[in-house]
């Protein structure tokens, strides 16, 4: 009984820490935007802001199973559903900011663009994957879905890499940021290698 309120205790403990600094920064941010002190360019910095603040929780996100395993910490693992639901929230707004201040709420400009730029389109395909993630993370529809819960919520992976594409895409120059988080991206896949492997054979051989 001690070792459980313990571990509830720490995963209680590890919510609000990740609350904190997922709620926080995106609040300062558009405090500043508010009071016009996000420098020459706010636009722009606000959605990249969010666009790289959900790319971080995504990998955050992926991070969490393979330091659980490795130094044996399972209480890690209920944070993941927190984590994913604050890269949405982040992936939200970061497009909901380029609709309204990059677009001025124009739909029929905003449709063009998915369709005309590749680096929208993957983003936006990312986006209703992760959107649909975020959906069925409620433990009610988790657990009407049964074994196709799984299934869907193995499009975290390749969410992850689309989300690497549209950033290296994005940048027209210094490619070094994109390209780190290109790299990391493949070492945290890297880490489920062998899962990664039966899920490509299962879809082959379904096919």
């Amino acid at each position: 009984m001690k070792k459980k309120i313990a571990t509830a205790n720490k995963v209680f403990m590890l919510k609000v820490v990740i609350h904190l600094a997922a709620f926080l920064p995106l609040f300062n941010l558009y405090t500043l935007a508010f009071n016009d002190l996000l420098g020459a360019d706010p636009v722009q910095r606000v959605i990249h802001f969010t666009g790289i603040g959900a790319f971080n929780l995504l990998l955050l996100t992926l991070t969490v199973s393979p330091l659980a395993k490795k130094f044996k910490q399972g209480y890690l693992l209920p944070v993941r559903r927190l984590l994913g639901l604050y890269a949405f929230s982040y992936a939200f707004m970061h497009i909901l900011n380029f609709l309204a201040f990059d677009l001025q709420f124009a739909w029929s400009l905003f449709f063009n663009e998915i369709v005309k730029r590749p680096y929208i389109t993957v983003g936006m395909i990312a986006f209703v994957l992760l959107a649909a993630l975020a959906i069925t993370s409620v433990n009610r529809l988790k657990r009407k879905m049964g074994k196709s819960w799984q299934s869907l919520h193995n499009f975290s992976y390749l969410i992850t890499v689309l989300v690497a594409i549209h950033f290296y895409w994005s940048v027209k120059s210094e490619l070094i940021s994109p390209l780190f988080y290109f790299i990391l991206t493949l070492i945290l896949l890297a880490f489920r290698y062998k899962k990664i492997k039966a899920l490509l054979f299962s879809i082959v051989k379904k096919k």
